[in-house]
């Protein structure tokens, strides 16, 4: 989770602890597959992650921050993979990143239990993940000084185009999974060319 940003009480010291933090965790994601957000209580996630309640209650205030924890986590994933794409891959474009960020983020949607029915929290609250700034405006800034970084752009060139991007993206994306639970393919491609003519007219 951001050094900045957390839900926690108090945070684990000893291995044990963060793995016992990680156990509520994938719970909750589990448990969110199964009967949705509103089903999940702090009871279910501790006797599905084998731990008594009291113990979650050590770690988070409420079922809301457990969600938050799990949501950041799932940020964190994001990003890092994003990362390591920029790294290893051979760029010939910078928005060639485009496909790689749209194929990281819907095989999250695919695979991440619960993932499809929060997202990066904006289903519960826009601002899940940050109090300040919405779960897409968290996202955009994060992929903003990836690339500023990876590619050298100034930042002011890119942050703008990035915000819009961001919500363009996830309009069509969210379209791309109410008519298939594993996202219309069509759509996706769509939203990928979409993305990447409005990018690189705006940046370069």
């Amino acid at each position: 989770m951001p050094a900045d940003v957390t839900p926690l009480r108090r945070r684990p010291v000893q291995q044990r602890s963060a793995r016992r933090v990680e156990r509520m965790l994938d719970a909750c994601a589990d448990l969110i597959a199964e009967v949705g957000y509103d089903g999940v209580t702090t009871t279910l996630i501790a006797e599905r992650a084998g731990v008594a309640v009291g113990s979650l209650y050590q770690f988070f205030p409420d079922k809301r921050a457990v969600v938050q924890a799990l949501t950041l986590r799932n940020l964190d994933r994001f990003m890092n993979e994003v990362g390591q794409r920029f790294a290893e891959q051979q760029l010939n474009d910078w928005w060639q990143v485009v496909d790689s960020v749209f194929d990281i983020y819907v095989s999250m949607h695919r695979d991440l239990p619960a993932f499809r029915k929060v997202h990066f929290g904006d289903v519960i609250d826009p601002h899940l993940m940050d109090e300040q700034r919405d779960s897409n405006t968290v996202i955009a800034e994060r992929l903003s000084t990836l690339i500023t970084e990876r590619f050298g752009f100034p930042e002011s060139q890119v942050a703008t185009p990035m915000a819009v991007a961001i919500e363009a993206a996830d309009s069509v994306l969210k379209l791309a999974f109410r008519r298939d639970p594993d996202g219309d393919a069509v759509l996706i491609s769509e939203a990928k060319e979409l993305i990447r003519d409005y990018l690189s007219k705006r940046i370069g």
